[in-house]
């Protein structure tokens, strides 16, 4: 096989670099980074003159609600988004249930995302805000949620779901709408402290059609002045995504900006969120999936409300596949979830079907990076299993919110319960600074991972010269830019001989567990057009040896349920690995992501058994490992 240079695409722009080596560029606002922006050529004492590249993970939370949600506010969230930038830059808080509460350490960045459905009509109906009195309907509601009877409220409430489920907006006032949104992008531009923390505008529009859960997150690049031409685009302007794609493209044409979208909860998808056909029934073509993944460059797979890395069923060689599963029925249990739905539900065998889609149709709608949130409705983005704060005001921290229904399902077995909610998840990107400008880049160039809810550092590049010293010398990062990517990127046209290497680094979240270990989860493309997965055990905590592709041992566990503690006296604060891909076949599609696997800690569930007294069903976790993921890197044949 005749040697070739590697071919490295590192956006959706397609960007191909015929070499690797050279210095010296900038950073694109198309979210592009040039190779030559690593290093420099100057003879200047400095190393870092003219140096660009990302050298820093900033954390934030892409989903959370505020008092400006239907779901929030009628669920008793007082908290405005002003509230939630204060809470996420560090301020304490007294929640909308009256208990105090505190980030350990500020996040960098934070996506206000509430509902653009009848967008700020419930803080408006807790205010008595005059626009809404004036019209009949919500004139009842507001009456409904002023009554003694709270069941009242709740039936006020179930009106405004009923009519989103079947696509009637029963308050056509688009004042309401303007009001509000006004109000958010105004809280963004006050809180926005570029350097400091960096209020990111956003809003989630939420397809929910007969209980499907199609729901996106936009976010913008841009400030109020830009964001503020439009208002957000509903369910009940469209619930087809593809016409949601379109009012982006329309709202960066019109106004300079840019835009991008993040599809979250596919294990309630019904097999939806990655059909192999459209909305409207047609298959999908290389036209779809360019415009899917122009305006859809990540993916949120884990959640509060599970996570959507993969399924046992899914991935039944992996022993850590079954986390957060949550598989009874969709939102609102209308629909059961059946095995054959699978398959378009998850993350990684999303990942596998974009493989095949590639050879198909020409082109990947599927090739996602990887991002983490909460979707709490609460204003408070809490992450700990220490100091959380639930999905909802009735779900914060009480004796007895373990046992609540978290969502009744209308069909039997499919209700969902408070204790299987996660305190799950957050974002962390590489950027050069904490800007809007520069995270929105990141996140478009896939430069991101997901927790779910450490702050667990991890890195990756994938190569074709890694040396194994490499991944331990400090400057490793501008070698894995100079001479390979970074994850969100593409190799291609392997070197004869030559495999994929990844040159890996993860360190502990300074205040939380050790780590247990770093796998290189690998989905390929085989020659019958069937695709395939295999888990790959790449660095081991203390001295455990890899046997087989897969640690010798388990770690064990330090978690004591009593108290609802653990120690760091097992498992590595850090982990790295340079890692070359054993069963490698030039000829296959594939992708590479790295999963990062903490020690065993109390679960939040554990931490409320200890602080109230509680003793709750044998069901109920008490412990877990918490884990990151990685956007994956992608091989194309030549």
């Amino acid at each position: 096989m005749r040697k070739t240079k590697c071919i490295v695409i590192l956006s959706s722009m397609a960007l191909s670099l015929a070499t690797v080596g050279n210095a010296g560029a900038q950073l694109l606002d198309g979210g592009t980074l040039e190779r030559d922006n690593v290093a420099h050529n100057q003879p200047d004492y400095s190393p870092f003159v003219d140096q660009h590249m990302p050298n820093r993970v900033f954390w934030g939370d892409t989903h959370l609600h505020t008092s400006y949600s239907v779901d929030g506010g009628f669920f008793g969230n007082t908290l405005d988004p002003g509230d939630a930038y204060r809470f996420a830059r560090g301020e304490e808080l007294v929640s909308s249930t009256g208990s105090r509460v505190k980030l350990q350490r500020p996040l960098d960045w934070l996506v206000v995302a509430d509902h653009a459905e009848y967008f700020g009509l419930a803080d408006m109906l807790a205010t008595g805000d005059p626009a809404i009195l004036e019209d009949p309907v919500t004139a009842r509601w507001y009456k409904m949620r002023q009554s003694s009877d709270p069941d009242e409220g709740m039936k006020a409430f179930y009106e405004v779901v009923d009519s989103a489920a079947r696509l009637e907006n029963l308050v056509e006032n688009p004042a309401i709408q303007r009001t509000a949104w006004d109000k958010t992008t105004d809280f963004a531009e006050q809180y926005n402290d570029p350097g400091v923390f960096t209020s990111i505008i956003g809003f989630e529009w939420s397809s929910s059609s007969n209980g499907n859960n199609l729901h996106r997150v936009v976010m913008f690049r841009d400030g109020a002045d830009r964001a503020g031409q439009v208002i957000p685009y509903s369910t009940f302007d469209s619930d087809d995504p593809e016409d949601l794609w379109d009012w982006m493209a329309q709202y960066e044409k019109a106004t300079g900006g840019r835009i991008l979208a993040a599809a979250h909860n596919g294990n309630w998808g019904t097999g939806l969120m990655f059909a192999d056909e459209r909305n409207n029934g047609e298959p999908l073509d290389e036209a779809y999936a360019r415009k899917r993944i122009r305006y859809e460059p990540i993916y949120e797979m884990t959640q509060i409300k599970g996570d959507s890395e993969t399924h046992p069923l899914l991935s039944p060689e992996d022993d850590w596949a079954d986390f957060g599963t949550w598989d009874k029925g969709d939102l609102g249990g209308r629909n059961r979830i059946t095995p054959e739905m699978l398959p378009h539900q998850y993350a990684r065998s999303a990942l596998r079907l974009g493989l095949g889609h590639e050879v198909s149709i020409g082109a990947n709608p599927f090739k996602f990076g990887m991002i983490g949130s909460t979707d709490a409705h609460t204003s408070l983005a809490t992450t700990r299993e220490d100091n959380f704060f639930g999905k909802n005001p009735p779900a914060e921290p009480d004796a007895n919110r373990w046992s609540h229904v978290f969502m009744k399902g209308e069909l039997e077995g499919t209700d969902y319960y408070n204790w299987e909610t996660l305190a799950s998840g957050l974002t962390g990107v590489w950027a050069r600074e904490n800007t809007r400008k520069a995270l929105f880049d990141a996140m478009n160039r896939k430069e991101v991972y997901a927790t779910t809810g450490s702050r667990i550092s991890v890195r990756v590049f994938g190569g074709w010269d890694f040396a194994a010293d490499e991944v331990e010398r400090p400057d490793f990062a501008e070698r894995g830019y100079r001479d390979g990517v970074p994850m969100g990127g593409d190799l291609s046209n392997a070197p004869e001989g030559r495999s994929p290497t990844m040159m890996i680094r993860a360190l502990r979240d300074p205040d939380n567990a050790n780590l247990d270990r770093v796998q290189v989860v690998k989905g390929w493309l085989q020659a019958d057009g069937k695709t395939a997965e295999k888990v790959y055990d790449v660095a081991c905590s203390d001295g455990r040896a890899i046997v087989e592709h897969a640690c010798e041992r388990p770690v064990g566990s330090t978690v004591d349920v009593a108290t609802a503690s653990y120690t760091n006296t097992i498992g590595d604060p850090m982990l790295n690995a340079v890692w070359s891909d054993p069963d490698f076949d030039p000829s296959q599609h594939a992708f590479y992501y790295v999963r990062v696997l903490e020690i065993p800690k109390p679960t939040w569930q554990a931490h409320d058994v200890k602080y109230y007294g509680v003793k709750m069903d044998e069901a109920v976790p008490m412990s877990l490992q918490d884990r990151a993921y990685t956007s994956p890197i992608w091989y194309t044949p030549g």
